[in-house]
C-alpha cells in the first residue's frame, strides 16, 4: 500500500520503521516545522535516512496540504501521535480513509491526555485503539484495540513507554494487515459509555492533601513526568514525582512530612503516608532527601 504518515517523537519514529519493515510504500511523512534551534523531530530524521519525503507545515488547514495529497495519490494515512488537527478535507482523500492511534480503549478517555485521566481516576486496565477518523475528536469507528494492565505504581511514563508505547507500534503494522487483507473492522462507539477530559495542565495538578490517600497517590502518578503534581512549601511551588503510597492512618495532619530519610521524605495523608523520591522546587528535578537538605525541611513542616 502506498501510505501518508502523519506524527511527531518516537512514536512516530517507530511507526515509519514498522511500516516500513513491513514493505509497504510510505510516500510521505508529515511532522511539525523544526524547532527554533533547529533540531529534527526524530521521524523526520528517519524518514530523511528512509529516503522518504518529508513535509512540515504550521497547519494542515492551509490549501496546499490537500493539493499535496490528492497529489500523493495515496491508499491510506496513518496519524501517529499527533497533536494537531486534520481536517476533514484532508484526512479523507486517501483512497481507504486514515486511521488513528490513541492511547485509551475508546469511547472512554478521548483527548489529549488520555493515559494521565485514566491514572487519575483510579483505572486498574487501560489500552489503545486504532480507529478511522473521522470530523469528531477520537469519535471514529474502532479498527481494533490492544488492553495493558495498569499497576498500582504505574506512572503516566511508565505506562506509556513500558506498555503502551511498544504495543502501539506492534497495532499499527497489525491495523494495515488488517486493511490490506480487506474488509477491516469499523465498529461504532458506543457513545453511551463516552467520556472526554480536557488536556491534563496546573490547574488540574494541585494536590489536596484532604483527599483520601488513594486520590492523591492517583493524582500523583497521573500527572508524572508531566504537568508534575504540585503543593506549596514555604509560599513556593513544589512538584512532586516518583512515590509509593504506603496504607494506614498516621498519627499526624494529612501534608505533614513525617520522616526525611537518606533518599526519601514521608508525608502523612488522609488514610496513609506518602513516600516521595523526587521533587522539582524552583531548578530541576532532585532527590526528596536532597531537597529537604537543601530547603531546611525538617519533620512536622506542612505543605499546602
Amino acid at each position: 500500500m502506498r501510505i501518508i504518515l502523519i506524527g511527531q517523537a518516537a512514536f512516530a519514529e517507530k511507526s515509519l520503521e514498522k511500516i516500513v519493515s513491513k514493505g509497504d510504500e510510505v510516500v510521505a511523512v508529515y511532522c511539525p516545522p523544526d524547532l527554533p534551534n533547529g533540531k529534527f523531530d526524530p521521524v523526520k530524521q528517519k524518514a530523511l535516512d528512509l529516503g522518504v519525503p518529508v513535509r512540515q507545515h504550521k497547519s494542515f488547514k492551509a490549501p496546499e496540504v490537500r493539493e499535496e495529497f490528492i497529489a500523493l495519490n495515496a491508499d491510506l494515512a496513518i496519524l501517529a501521535f499527533v497533536s494537531f488537527i486534520v481536517p476533514q478535507r484532508v484526512f479523507s482523500v486517501p483512497r481507504l480513509g486514515s486511521i488513528c492511534f490513541h492511547p485509551s480503549l475508546l469511547p472512554q478517555y478521548r483527548g489529549a491526555s488520555a493515559i494521565n485521566w485514566a491514572l487519575i481516576k483510579g483505572e486498574t486496565v487501560t489500552g489503545l485503539t486504532l480507529f478511522w477518523v473521522d470530523r469528531g475528536i477520537d469519535t471514529g469507528p474502532i479498527l481494533l484495540q490492544k488492553e495493558v494492565p495498569v499497576d498500582p505504581e504505574d506512572t503516566t511514563g511508565s505506562l506509556y513507554f513500558n506498555k503502551i508505547f511498544p504495543l502501539g507500534i506492534e497495532a499499527i503494522g497489525e491495523a494495515v494487515d488488517l486493511i490490506k487483507r480487506g474488509n477491516p473492522p469499523r465498529i461504532s462507539q458506543d457513545e453511551s459509555k463516552a467520556s472526554y477530559d480536557p488536556p491534563c495542565r496546573d490547574e488540574h495538578a494541585k494536590i489536596d492533601w484532604s483527599k483520601p490517600a488513594v486520590q492523591v497517590h492517583n493524582l500523583i502518578r497521573g500527572c508524572d513526568p508531566q504537568p508534575g503534581a504540585h503543593a506549596t512549601y514555604d509560599g513556593k511551588q513544589l512538584r512532586i514525582f516518583d512515590v509509593r503510597l504506603q496504607r494506614g492512618a498516621p498519627a499526624s495532619l494529612p501534608g505533614q512530612i513525617i520522616h526525611i530519610g537518606a533518599d526519601e521524605i514521608t508525608i502523612a495523608l488522609n488514610g496513609g503516608s506518602l513516600a516521595v523520591k523526587r521533587v522539582r522546587g524552583q531548578g530541576a528535578k532532585m532527590s526528596a532527601a536532597a531537597f529537604a537538605k537543601e530547603a531546611g525541611l525538617q519533620i512536622g513542616a506542612q505543605l499546602h
